[in-house]
């Protein structure tokens, strides 16, 4: 694998976030198959610039999580994962509540699968 960034959504607890849609928190990883995967930045959106506010605006404007080449969250609706692939962000969605574990699913391919996407789950 080439270096990537990967970002998972991150809830208050540290946990895997629901929902890719309304996530707020999500941190970026650098993740190839020589190193440990290593923390890198954190992102923080604001309510208005949250995926799910992104992707039913459908302005054409870039969203920030366009820097990464992989996101992972609990959920996402299609639309919104056809619309990151258009930018080349592929989002993965699974059942796994860690994020370091999600991202060593994710470099040996066994990501679990993701949670049934619900379109008002909360945050």
């Amino acid at each position: 694998m080439d270096e990537k960034l990967v970002a998972v959504a991150v809830k208050n607890d540290g946990s895997i976030a629901g929902h890719a849609g309304r996530a707020k928190h999500w941190q970026i990883f650098i993740v190839n198959d020589e190193a440990e995967p290593k923390l890198v930045w954190t992102l923080d959106l604001t309510e208005t610039g949250c995926l799910h506010e992104w992707h039913v605006r459908g302005d054409g404007n870039r969203h920030p999580l366009h820097s990464v080449d992989v996101a992972i969250a609990g959920s996402a609706g299609e639309g919104v994962i056809q619309r990151l692939l258009e930018r080349n962000t592929q989002l993965l969605t699974t059942s796994e509540t860690s994020p370091e574990q999600a991202i060593a699913d994710y470099r040996l391919g066994k990501l679990a699968e993701g949670l049934p996407h619900e379109p008002h789950c909360a945050k």
